[in-house]
C-alpha cells in the first residue's frame, strides 16, 4: 500500500531547474509541503521519494488526512483487514 502510494505520488511530481547549488527541483502539489531538491535529477528524485515517505509516516501518525492520489489511497489498518 504504501509502495504503490510512493510510485504513483511520484509519477504526478513535476520537476524543474531552479538556480542553486541542487539546481533539481521536485514536488508533488497533491501533497502540500511535499518537496525536494538535488544535484541531478536521479538525487532529487531519490530525495522526493524519502520525503514523501516521511510525510505519509508523519500525517499518519498525526491523525491527519493522507489525500488518494488516483485509486492509490492509504488505509488505516483496522480499515483495510475488515
Amino acid at each position: 500500500m504504501i509502495v504503490e502510494y510512493i510510485d504513483e505520488a511520484l509519477k504526478r511530481a513535476r520537476y524543474e531547474i531552479i538556480d542553486d547549488e541542487e539546481p533539481y527541483y521536485g514536488e508533488v502539489r497533491e501533497l502540500r509541503g511535499v518537496w525536494a531538491t538535488g544535484k541531478t535529477l536521479e538525487e532529487c528524485r531519490g530525495n522526493l521519494k524519502d520525503v514523501i515517505e516521511g510525510w505519509i509516516l508523519l500525517s499518519t501518525r498525526k491523525g491527519l488526512a493522507v489525500p488518494k492520489l488516483g485509486d492509490v489511497e492509504i488505509r488505516e489498518i483496522e480499515e483495510a483487514l475488515a
